[in-house]
Protein backbone atom coordinates (compact mmCIF):
# COMPACT_ATOMS: atom_id res chain seq x y z
CA UNK A 1 0.00 0.00 0.00
CA UNK A 2 1.01 3.61 -0.49
CA UNK A 3 1.37 6.33 2.11
CA UNK A 4 -2.29 7.37 2.30
CA UNK A 5 -3.56 3.83 2.90
CA UNK A 6 -0.82 2.93 5.38
CA UNK A 7 -1.20 6.25 7.20
CA UNK A 8 -4.95 5.82 7.63
CA UNK A 9 -4.53 2.24 8.82
CA UNK A 10 -1.83 3.38 11.27
CA UNK A 11 -4.01 6.18 12.67
CA UNK A 12 -7.15 4.03 12.86
CA UNK A 13 -5.32 1.29 14.74
CA UNK A 14 -4.22 3.75 17.44
CA UNK A 15 -7.65 5.40 17.61
CA UNK A 16 -9.35 2.06 18.14
CA UNK A 17 -6.88 1.06 20.85
CA UNK A 18 -7.44 4.20 22.97
CA UNK A 19 -10.09 5.54 25.29
CA UNK A 20 -10.62 8.60 27.47
CA UNK A 21 -7.98 11.32 27.51
CA UNK A 22 -5.54 9.31 25.42
CA UNK A 23 -8.13 9.06 22.65
CA UNK A 24 -9.04 12.75 22.89
CA UNK A 25 -5.40 13.82 22.66
CA UNK A 26 -4.87 11.75 19.54
CA UNK A 27 -8.02 13.11 17.92
CA UNK A 28 -7.16 16.72 18.73
CA UNK A 29 -3.36 16.73 18.87
CA UNK A 30 -2.52 14.90 15.65
CA UNK A 31 -2.79 17.63 13.02
CA UNK A 32 -1.21 18.93 9.82
CA UNK A 33 2.35 19.21 11.14
CA UNK A 34 2.39 15.65 12.46
CA UNK A 35 0.87 14.23 9.28
CA UNK A 36 3.36 16.14 7.12
CA UNK A 37 6.25 14.78 9.20
CA UNK A 38 5.08 11.24 8.53
CA UNK A 39 4.55 11.90 4.83
CA UNK A 40 7.72 13.85 4.02
CA UNK A 41 10.21 12.56 6.58
CA UNK A 42 9.27 9.18 8.06
CA UNK A 43 7.62 7.41 5.12
CA UNK A 44 10.41 7.96 2.54
CA UNK A 45 12.87 6.43 5.01
CA UNK A 46 10.97 3.38 6.27
CA UNK A 47 7.78 2.86 4.20
CA UNK A 48 6.01 1.72 7.38
CA UNK A 49 5.10 2.96 10.87
CA UNK A 50 6.26 0.01 12.93
CA UNK A 51 7.34 0.91 16.50
CA UNK A 52 5.98 4.46 16.09
CA UNK A 53 3.32 5.82 18.48
CA UNK A 54 1.48 9.14 17.89
CA UNK A 55 0.55 11.38 20.84
CA UNK A 56 2.32 9.03 23.25
CA UNK A 57 1.48 9.43 26.93
CA UNK A 58 4.29 9.74 29.49
CA UNK A 59 4.28 10.50 33.21
CA UNK A 60 4.91 14.12 34.00
CA UNK A 61 7.53 15.17 36.53
CA UNK A 62 4.68 16.85 38.43
CA UNK A 63 2.77 13.55 38.73
CA UNK A 64 0.55 14.40 35.78
CA UNK A 65 0.56 13.27 32.14
CA UNK A 66 2.27 14.69 29.07
CA UNK A 67 1.97 13.72 25.42
CA UNK A 68 4.77 13.38 22.89
CA UNK A 69 4.06 14.05 19.21
CA UNK A 70 5.66 10.71 18.36
CA UNK A 71 7.50 8.04 20.32
CA UNK A 72 9.67 5.46 18.59
CA UNK A 73 9.96 2.52 20.98
CA UNK A 74 11.60 -0.86 20.73
CA UNK A 75 13.85 -2.87 23.06
CA UNK A 76 16.69 -0.68 24.26
CA UNK A 77 15.60 2.52 22.54
CA UNK A 78 13.11 5.32 23.25
CA UNK A 79 13.09 8.33 20.95
CA UNK A 80 10.81 11.34 21.35
CA UNK A 81 10.09 13.15 18.07
CA UNK A 82 8.52 16.60 18.38
CA UNK A 83 7.33 18.92 15.61
CA UNK A 84 7.12 22.51 16.84
CA UNK A 85 5.02 25.10 15.08
CA UNK A 86 5.81 28.80 15.11
CA UNK A 87 2.78 30.98 15.71
CA UNK A 88 1.18 33.55 18.02
CA UNK A 89 0.87 31.05 20.87
CA UNK A 90 4.63 30.53 20.79
CA UNK A 91 5.49 34.23 20.59
CA UNK A 92 3.16 34.97 23.49
CA UNK A 93 4.37 32.14 25.71
CA UNK A 94 4.94 33.17 29.32
CA UNK A 95 8.28 32.87 31.09
CA UNK A 96 6.74 30.18 33.29
CA UNK A 97 5.57 28.18 30.27
CA UNK A 98 8.98 28.55 28.65
CA UNK A 99 10.68 27.19 31.78
CA UNK A 100 8.10 24.41 32.03
CA UNK A 101 8.83 23.29 28.47
CA UNK A 102 12.55 23.12 29.20
CA UNK A 103 11.92 21.15 32.38
CA UNK A 104 9.74 18.75 30.45
CA UNK A 105 12.53 18.04 27.97
CA UNK A 106 15.12 17.71 30.73
CA UNK A 107 12.93 15.15 32.47
CA UNK A 108 12.63 13.08 29.32
CA UNK A 109 16.42 13.03 29.00
CA UNK A 110 16.77 12.02 32.66
CA UNK A 111 14.29 9.20 31.97
CA UNK A 112 16.63 8.03 29.18
CA UNK A 113 14.68 9.31 26.23
CA UNK A 114 16.48 10.64 23.18
CA UNK A 115 14.71 13.89 22.26
CA UNK A 116 14.68 15.14 18.66
CA UNK A 117 12.85 18.36 17.74
CA UNK A 118 11.97 19.76 14.32
CA UNK A 119 10.20 22.96 13.40
CA UNK A 120 7.20 22.77 11.08
CA UNK A 121 9.17 24.89 8.61
CA UNK A 122 12.02 22.35 8.59
CA UNK A 123 9.63 19.49 7.89
CA UNK A 124 7.91 21.46 5.13
CA UNK A 125 10.90 23.12 3.46
CA UNK A 126 13.83 20.79 4.15
CA UNK A 127 12.49 17.26 4.71
CA UNK A 128 15.70 15.65 3.44
CA UNK A 129 17.72 17.17 6.27
CA UNK A 130 15.10 15.95 8.75
CA UNK A 131 15.39 12.47 7.23
CA UNK A 132 19.14 12.53 7.75
CA UNK A 133 18.74 13.44 11.42
CA UNK A 134 16.16 10.68 12.00
CA UNK A 135 18.31 8.14 10.19
CA UNK A 136 21.39 9.12 12.17
CA UNK A 137 19.61 9.01 15.54
CA UNK A 138 17.93 5.66 14.92
CA UNK A 139 21.03 4.44 13.11
CA UNK A 140 23.16 5.00 16.21
CA UNK A 141 21.19 2.24 17.90
CA UNK A 142 20.99 0.08 14.79
CA UNK A 143 24.75 0.37 14.50
CA UNK A 144 25.13 -1.15 17.95
CA UNK A 145 22.85 -4.01 16.94
CA UNK A 146 25.23 -4.89 14.12
CA UNK A 147 27.57 -6.34 16.73
CA UNK A 148 25.01 -9.10 17.28
CA UNK A 149 25.11 -10.19 13.63
CA UNK A 150 27.43 -12.60 11.84
CA UNK A 151 28.71 -9.90 9.49
CA UNK A 152 32.44 -9.51 9.04
CA UNK A 153 34.32 -6.63 10.64
CA UNK A 154 34.59 -4.77 7.33
CA UNK A 155 30.90 -5.24 6.54
CA UNK A 156 29.93 -3.78 9.92
CA UNK A 157 32.26 -0.82 9.49
CA UNK A 158 30.84 -0.01 6.06
CA UNK A 159 27.28 -0.10 7.39
CA UNK A 160 28.20 2.09 10.36
CA UNK A 161 29.74 4.59 7.96
CA UNK A 162 26.54 4.74 5.88
CA UNK A 163 24.40 5.06 9.02
CA UNK A 164 26.51 7.89 10.41
CA UNK A 165 26.47 9.77 7.11
CA UNK A 166 22.70 9.54 6.89
CA UNK A 167 22.65 9.54 3.06
CA UNK A 168 23.93 7.67 0.00
CA UNK A 169 27.61 6.78 -0.05
CA UNK A 170 30.11 6.13 -2.84
CA UNK A 171 32.78 3.39 -3.04
CA UNK A 172 35.43 6.12 -3.07
CA UNK A 173 34.23 7.44 0.31
CA UNK A 174 34.46 3.93 1.75
CA UNK A 175 37.97 3.50 0.34
CA UNK A 176 39.19 6.74 1.93
CA UNK A 177 37.53 6.16 5.29
CA UNK A 178 38.63 2.54 5.76
CA UNK A 179 41.89 2.94 3.81
CA UNK A 180 41.14 -0.06 1.61
CA UNK A 181 41.80 -0.86 -2.04
CA UNK A 182 39.01 -0.37 -4.56
CA UNK A 183 38.98 -4.13 -5.19
CA UNK A 184 38.36 -4.93 -1.50
CA UNK A 185 35.67 -2.24 -1.21
CA UNK A 186 33.83 -3.53 -4.30
CA UNK A 187 33.85 -7.03 -2.83
CA UNK A 188 32.48 -5.88 0.56
CA UNK A 189 29.81 -3.70 -1.07
CA UNK A 190 28.74 -6.58 -3.33
CA UNK A 191 28.39 -8.90 -0.34
CA UNK A 192 26.26 -6.33 1.50
CA UNK A 193 24.03 -5.95 -1.56
CA UNK A 194 23.62 -9.74 -1.74
CA UNK A 195 22.60 -9.74 1.93
CA UNK A 196 20.18 -6.85 1.27
CA UNK A 197 22.00 -4.67 3.79
CA UNK A 198 22.75 -2.16 1.03
CA UNK A 199 20.97 -1.39 -2.23
CA UNK A 200 22.29 0.47 -5.30
CA UNK A 201 21.20 4.12 -5.22
CA UNK A 202 22.55 5.27 -8.59
CA UNK A 203 24.12 3.65 -11.60
CA UNK A 204 23.25 0.35 -13.29
CA UNK A 205 26.20 -1.42 -14.86
CA UNK A 206 28.56 0.56 -12.66
CA UNK A 207 27.04 1.45 -9.30
CA UNK A 208 28.08 4.93 -8.20
CA UNK A 209 26.36 5.14 -4.80
CA UNK A 210 24.69 2.88 -2.25
CA UNK A 211 22.05 3.34 0.46
CA UNK A 212 20.83 1.26 3.40
CA UNK A 213 18.64 -1.71 2.62
CA UNK A 214 15.53 -2.89 4.45
CA UNK A 215 17.51 -5.46 6.46
CA UNK A 216 19.22 -2.57 8.26
CA UNK A 217 16.21 -0.24 8.38
CA UNK A 218 14.07 -2.87 10.06
CA UNK A 219 16.25 -5.57 11.67
CA UNK A 220 14.50 -8.52 13.30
Amino acid sequence: MGFEEEYQAFLNAHLQARTGERLRRLQEGHKQAEMLFLKQVWWPLFYQFKYLHPEYEVDDFKDGKRYLDFAYIRPGIRICLEIDGYGPHLKNISRWQFSDNLERQNQLVIDRWTVVRFSFDQVKENPRRCQQVVQQVIGRWLGDELDQTSLSFLEKEVLRLVIRKGEDISPTEVEKYLKLSDKTVKKVLSLLVEKKMLIPASGTKRIRTYRLGDQVKDPV
